[in-house]
């Protein structure tokens, strides 16, 4: 059971191309002060180009706040009167952190600072997340332990979750909480 809080925490998950952020964006749009949180970092000109388009696509109602590392510390650093927040995305984030040169084999410290700001959010939190584990099992160790870590991420974020929104082929389905009636 999601515990009692002021602010509402959304999960929006699916896989690459699903239309999940464009889910998010809808829902987002709403706010009155909507932030986006963007997790990508332009490492290489393909990325700098999708990121420029994904800027272009975004609503100028949008204030933008780049967050690759410290999503915890960025999200409590939000301007006061932001309303809803939407983090896009929480795969591109774990990628981050999991290629940092100092990274260790314990799970990564951001995560559970992203976790206890959850438990009260400075406003309402739509998070985008990929499913990576609906494929094969990956070659190698380094891509094994992202689709485990992004797995566990997920289901860290679906249990605090107020609601969660899988979309496939574009079409958002809640699957939290369930509907009335449902087993």
């Amino acid at each position: 059971m999601t515990e009692q809080r002021t602010h509402h925490i959304t999960l929006v998950t699916g896989g690459c191309r699903s239309g999940k952020s464009r889910y998010a964006l809808q829902q987002a749009a709403a706010g009155k002060r909507p932030v986006f949180v963007a997790t990508a970092e332009a490492r290489d000109s393909e990325m700098k180009v999708r990121i420029a388009r994904h800027r272009l696509e975004r609503d100028p109602a949008f204030t933008t706040v780049e967050a690759p590392y410290d999503l915890a510390g960025d999200l409590r650093a939000l301007p006061p009167d932001t309303d809803v927040a939407l983090v896009d995305c929480l795969t591109v984030w774990m990628s981050n952190l999991l290629c940092r040169p100092e990274t260790t084999d314990a799970s990564p410290p951001e995560v559970e600072a992203l976790l206890a700001i959850l438990h009260d959010p400075p406003c309402d939190i739509i998070l985008v997340a990929n499913e990576v584990g609906m494929g094969i099992v990956p070659d190698n160790a380094l891509a094994r332990r992202f689709r485990d870590e992004a797995g566990f991420l997920n289901q860290s974020i679906a249990a605090l979750a107020d609601t969660v929104v899988f979309v496939v082929s574009g079409i958002p389905t809640v699957i939290k909480p369930q509907p009335t009636g449902s087993a």
